[in-house]
């Protein structure tokens, strides 16, 4: 099983066009997709559902409607892998990464995807591999935009950012 990860994509903000056609072509043949927040608009959300079945979470830029319809903190499970999704923003902690962590500190989760940072990030906490796929329409300091691929294999699972210019 192939899963897309994507944060932040600020859209229209941030985006010339709603999805860049790069992200678009690397997410045709995943199984699902998860959106860990700023998605800003619903056509984001809209759009991405197109590609695969969607599961994400709100970001501090998103609204009342996202939040309804996404939530800001979830657990999703793919083929025995538990996933922790949470944009990143609220609670204690100094860095989004610690935060993200602490989100899920009650929960026995494999791996967390978070997002608001902007920025590609991997690292394994305990028995927890925390990754922030970067974002595909706002790099801000980062030398090139983001999204990352997760692959689930019986229980098992690796996960790679890729990155992009446009």
């Amino acid at each position: 099983m192939r899963i897309g990860v994507v944060a932040d994509t600020h859209i229209p903000g941030r985006a010339n066009k709603l999805l860049p056609d790069i992200l678009v072509n690397g997410l045709q043949q995943v199984d699902a997709i998860i959106h860990a927040g700023d998605w800003v608009t619903m056509e984001a959300a809209d759009e991405l559902a197109k590609l695969a079945p969607l599961h994400g979470v709100t970001g501090n830029g998103d609204g009342e409607a996202l939040y309804r319809r996404f939530g800001s903190r979830k657990i999703v499970l793919f083929d025995g892998l538990r996933i922790g999704i949470v944009h990143g923003h609220e609670g204690p902690g100094r860095s989004t990464p610690e935060r993200a962590r602490r989100a899920f500190a009650d929960e026995s989760v494999d791996l967390i995807v978070f997002g608001h940072s902007h920025i590609p990030f991997m690292e394994k906490h305990g028995g927890t591999v925390l990754f922030n796929p970067g974002s595909p329409t706002d790099k801000r300091r980062q030398p090139k935009y983001s999204y990352g691929i997760v692959t689930v294999d019986g229980g098992s699972f690796s996960a790679s950012h890729h990155y992009f210019s446009l």
